[in-house]
């Protein structure tokens, strides 16, 4: 008998491939005035003499930079926006977890950020697609970097739960206000004045793709507190036969 799994549904996808559409529609125009934008300003850097002729070159130039951010922004959305397929495969989160923080170490040295990780041996297996889930737990990471000062600490810890594999990202960061909290997750919500809010929104969309849940706790000027909680893969027998 075939126990092969199909590649999980996005839950999301009806919504975000609605909203895509859209997106697709206006991107479009926006880049064809962007790129008339860049021209007049060729043009006009060539002879802006009079304080008329540079408030205007002033003008167009910020009509030019928020418009190539709005591409930016819609850009990001289109590639949120695409249907997520995952394809899982047993993986050990440990070593997933190690990967990432190879990647992230030379630039935490550079800001001054001390990384710590504890890592409990023998966790159970995890049904992960491991291209996805290095992507969700990088924009923790991430995060985390940007938010913590010189002198801080990131700290990586996994666990088994019981039902699974938890892994926590602490932080001792600015924290988050409590009024902003309930909106770390929304689309497009951001703190960061180049941010596009689509990081701690798309990583939420992958855990809760595999089986998973994030959970956050934080306190304003001294830190934040992620968890991940994600499910032990089937036993053995099933996953060799689900294996082709």
């Amino acid at each position: 008998m075939n126990t092969q799994p199909n590649p999980q549904a996005d839950p999301w996808s009806h919504v975000v491939a609605l909203a895509g559409g859209l997106v697709h529609e206006i991107k479009n125009p926006l880049s064809t005035i962007s790129l008339n934008l860049q021209l007049l300003l060729e043009d006009w850097r060539q002879g802006a003499e009079s304080p008329r002729e540079r408030r205007t070159l002033k003008r167009l130039e910020t009509l030019q930079r928020e418009t190539s951010r709005l591409v930016g922004l819609l850009e990001d959305f289109l590639r949120y926006a695409r249907t997520l397929h995952i394809h899982p495969q047993p993986c050990q989160v440990n070593s997933l977890v190690e990967e990432l923080l190879d990647f992230i170490a030379p630039k935490a040295a550079q800001l001054g950020i001390q990384i710590r990780s504890v890592l409990a041996p023998g966790l159970p297996v995890i049904q992960a697609d491991p291209k996805l889930l290095k992507q969700a737990l990088l924009n923790l990471l991430i995060n985390a970097e940007e938010a913590v000062p010189k002198g801080g600490e990131l700290i990586l810890q996994t666990s088994s739960d019981g039902a699974g594999v938890q892994l926590d990202v602490t932080d001792t960061g600015i924290g988050i206000p409590d009024h902003q909290i309930a909106k770390i997750f929304d689309l497009y919500f951001t703190t960061k004045e180049s941010g596009s809010g689509l990081g701690l929104c798309t990583t939420r969309r992958i855990i809760e793709l595999h089986g998973g849940s994030i959970a956050v706790e934080t306190e304003a000027g001294k830190g934040t507190h992620f968890t991940v909680r994600l499910p032990q893969a089937p036993p053995a027998h099933e996953v060799m036969e689900a294996t082709p």
